[in-house]
């Protein structure tokens, strides 16, 4: 059902059937906008016994929404900007489930981290294949603090995703993700999945969708959600490390390729 945010902000929120649910899951878009593929996710989850909201973080951005589709343009819109949405998001979800976490696929990947590095209130933060790009590692006018500085400040256990063989994400990337966590003593659970492309779990994207990893992915989101809802992570007096990762001893990021 359509969600209206407030601000001119607006999204699709699903809700389980049964009993009241664990908690609740907001689901980033990427870079493509609100498409098929993310409320399919958000559809899932739903399924899965979540409240999901899935918004709009474009819904105030004025230009060509079918380019936008068709992946002809891109929008980078101000970190700030882009939180906002997602504060509505998180305050909209809040009455409905008490345990709350962040998900961002790609581009989106990043906005896990830049909110959940200034809030307190996230169970946890999810991110497929993202903030790790070169890009979130550098401060601009439109991304005012980088990687470096926001995740040692995450107040909430996360998940990252990644894959070996994705073109925009290299190990040594991955690897610096880890050490800024480990560095600012953040709990995390992250995994390489070995011979994976960028954008594996988009069944929409037949040249990367990768049916059996995509599966173990998801069952790797809901075992973490399952816990972080439970509260079986540590809270603040304790910190866990989680890394998993498999890759070729020859590995060369420079032959990794896009996939459509």
């Amino acid at each position: 059902m359509k969600a209206a945010l407030g601000g001119g902000c607006e999204g699709e929120l699903y809700l389980p059937q049964g009993e009241a649910p664990p908690g609740a899951v907001i689901v980033l878009h990427e870079r493509y906008g609100l498409v098929q593929h993310t409320l399919e996710l958000a559809q899932r989850l739903a399924a899965d016994g979540y409240v999901v909201l899935a918004p709009d973080l474009f819904s105030r951005w004025q230009g060509d929404r079918a380019a936008l589709v068709r992946g002809e343009v891109r929008v980078t819109l101000p970190d700030d900007e882009v939180a906002a949405v997602i504060d509505r998001a998180v305050d909209f979800v809040k009455p409905r489930a008490e345990r709350i976490a962040l998900m961002g696929v790609c581009q989106s990947g990043r906005y896990p981290v830049v909110v959940g590095s200034r809030r307190r209130d996230l169970a946890a933060c999810v991110v497929f294949y993202g903030a790790s790009q070169r890009r979130d590692w550098e401060a601009s006018a439109l991304q005012p603090q980088s990687m470096a500085e926001m995740l040692p400040r995450l107040n909430a256990p996360a998940l990252f995703v990644f894959g070996e063989r994705d073109h925009t994400i290299s190990l040594d990337d991955v690897r610096r993700v880890r050490d800024a966590l480990e560095q600012g003593r953040r709990s995390y659970r992250m995994k390489v999945f070995a011979d994976m492309p960028h954008g594996w779990l988009n069944d929409t994207m037949p040249g990367r969708y990768r049916p059996r990893e995509a599966r173990a992915a998801w069952e790797l989101l809901l075992g973490f959600l399952r816990e972080v809802f439970s509260g079986a992570w540590p809270g603040s007096d304790r910190v866990r490390w989680e890394f998993e990762s498999e890759s070729s001893p020859d590995y060369d990021f420079a032959k990794n390729v896009r996939l459509e």
